[in-house]
């Protein structure tokens, strides 16, 4: 689906990936032995927690948002530098590698790119520096059609507090943890490591709503309204970055190649 505004409602990986960082935060904050907002009592004040969201794609955005209405301290990192503006138009702290090659880590299609080695190792030296302060930790980098980048090394884990929460949204990609596995809940040096499979689900109601609508809103201009008949115009780019196969053959670049 092309990222171009008349496509925005009919995106199945916009709408299911906003429910999932919405219940990643919820998941991260059952884990989580403590209150996520700053409490003063009689009894004493209890700190906020401190939230890391990994990347600010449709999931961390919606990740950034919970977490901030539950109270928490958020930071957030990306490798596109286009995303600073929305993180910190939600109240949260942007943090990042800013070099020459942050300025070109997006794709055409608003994807993040896979990055260079020598990138990595200093987001790998920014982000084991962030990590050790933080709570809970959301990790949702993916790279379309590539196993997900490892961000959390078995090294940042251990310096992490005793009761820290990872949730891993890119469990079933490979995962952005070392250590995560889909479907299963793993302390590790004292951390939670949360790999939850197909958290939309976890939101049933709302994530069938939202698809339906999704696949209605995709399909409705493909038919004809008065005839009733299948209506393809290999003209308009929605059609045209969609279409699988015509006439028996694979005319997707991508899935062409691949075949």
């Amino acid at each position: 689906m092309p990222r171009i505004t008349r496509a925005q409602s009919m995106d199945v990986l916009s709408s299911q990936a906003n429910l999932a960082g919405y219940k990643a935060v919820l998941e991260g904050a059952r884990f989580f032995t403590r209150a996520f907002p700053m409490m003063m009592t009689a009894a004493g004040t209890i700190a906020p927690a401190r939230v890391l969201v990994m990347g600010a794609g449709v999931a961390g955005l919606q990740a950034i948002a919970t977490a901030r209405r539950l109270g928490a301290i958020v930071s957030a990192t990306d490798v596109r530098l286009a995303a600073k503006e929305q993180v910190e138009s939600l109240g949260a702290k942007f943090v990042m590698v800013d070099d020459d090659e942050a300025k070109n880590a997006e794709t055409e299609g608003g994807y993040a790119k896979e990055m260079s080695d020598a990138y990595k190792q200093k987001q790998a030296a920014l982000i084991a520096e962030t990590i050790k302060k933080q709570d809970i930790v959301i990790t949702t980098a993916l790279i379309p059609g590539r196993p997900a980048p490892k961000l959390v090394s078995a090294e940042m884990l251990a310096t992490m507090k005793p009761g820290s929460v990872i949730v891993d949204m890119a469990v079933e990609m490979g995962g952005n943890c070392e250590g995560s596995k889909p479907g299963e809940i793993i302390h590790k040096d004292g951390v939670i490591l949360v790999g939850h499979r197909n958290l939309p689900s976890l939101v049933a109601t709302d994530a069938s709503t939202l698809y339906a609508k999704n696949l209605l809103n995709y399909l409705t201009p493909l038919v004809d309204q008065e005839g009733g008949a299948l209506k393809l115009d290999q003209e308009d780019e929605i059609i045209r970055a969609s279409l699988v196969t015509q006439d028996g053959e694979i005319i997707h670049p991508q899935l062409k190649s691949a075949a």
